[in-house]
């Protein structure tokens, strides 16, 4: 059995007149960009990538239809919304008047749980899996070495992450323009944006919601070393990522909040400001940072020195 039955990933073993028959020669970066473009094949064929992804472009849709039938009878905006805080709610009250806050909207929907729980499982089964499936050491057997095996993984779990985060925010876009009028934007402060500098901000936003995830990556492909049952690393993140965003929520807990890697993940919405505040936004990209360098290095320390025996 071999990789090549799952992903096509070339095995560069060649003979040399110096080497002799069978030695294995460094791998270059062509089949370093072989093997990640392989694993981005496998990772969003699965059926189940598939469906997080159908279920992530499900929600916009499910937002705008309510919000649609919520002003039927010819208001202009949701209640309660208010204007403060830059939360979910003060976009929603802005749909009915212009689609765009449909995609601002769906993303603060999405965050804290949806988007998150979906990076989980496919960083959860990325080494998991493989060993569950009795590939892993096959893969090992490719001149990648785990170092490089491992960034691989990572890189692809990354890429999922950006295309998971542009899903919902494609699918909200279209729906906004096909349910409510497009136009110049008013940010949080009350000053009025143009409808192309609002769709910057949308892409911008986007960009730093997925970029929000990658300490939940980081810490998925952790857990996916300490294991061989893909189904057990899922759990376990799914279960780690609902731990702290109820500890995120108890007020005993303010001093150790800022540290939860989801302390900051609503400040995307500062960006809907004029002028920007930047402040929660690169504390919350920093702590990202911090979380991706020690998970990461702990998967990196515990993936090179395990024993693969499947």
């Amino acid at each position: 059995m071999s990789r090549a039955e799952t992903g096509n990933v070339p095995v560069a073993r060649v003979e040399t007149p110096d080497a002799g028959v069978g030695a294995v020669r460094t791998p270059n970066p062509l089949w370093s960009l072989g093997l990640l473009r392989s694993e981005l094949l496998i990772t969003f064929r699965r059926w189940r990538t598939l469906a997080l992804l159908g279920v992530l472009a499900a929600v916009p849709v499910l937002v705008g239809i309510a919000v649609k039938i919520e002003t039927s009878d010819g208001s202009s905006s949701l209640g309660g919304g208010g204007g403060g805080g830059g939360e979910g709610p003060a976009f929603i009250s802005q749909i009915s008047n212009n689609g765009l806050f449909l995609v601002f909207t769906a993303l603060a929907a999405t965050l804290p749980f949806f988007l998150p729980m979906a990076v989980g499982v496919v960083a959860g089964d990325a080494i998991a899996g493989e060993a569950g499936a009795g590939t892993l050491r096959y893969l090992l057997v490719a001149p990648a070495g785990r170092t490089r095996l491992l960034l691989t993984k990572y890189a692809t779990v990354i890429a999922f992450c950006l295309a998971a985060t542009l899903v919902v925010a494609v699918s909200a876009l279209a729906v906004g323009a096909l349910l409510f009028p497009l136009g110049d934007l008013v940010t949080i402060s009350g000053t009025r944006i143009g409808y192309a500098e609002g769709l910057g901000r949308a892409l911008l936003i986007a960009l730093v919601v997925a970029a929000s995830l990658v300490g939940v990556a980081a810490l998925g492909l952790f857990v996916s070393t300490l294991t061989g049952s893909g189904i057990a690393a899922m759990a376990t993140t799914v279960g780690l990522l609902i731990t702290v965003q109820i500890l995120d929520q108890i007020p005993q807990l303010h001093a150790l909040q800022p540290y939860f890697f989801s302390h900051y993940w609503l400040s995307f919405a500062d960006l809907m400001r004029e002028p920007v505040y930047w402040d929660d936004l690169v504390k919350n990209l920093g702590l990202q940072a911090l979380y991706a360098a020690v998970f990461g290095s702990a998967a990196w320390a515990r993936f090179t020195s395990k024993d693969v025996t499947a």
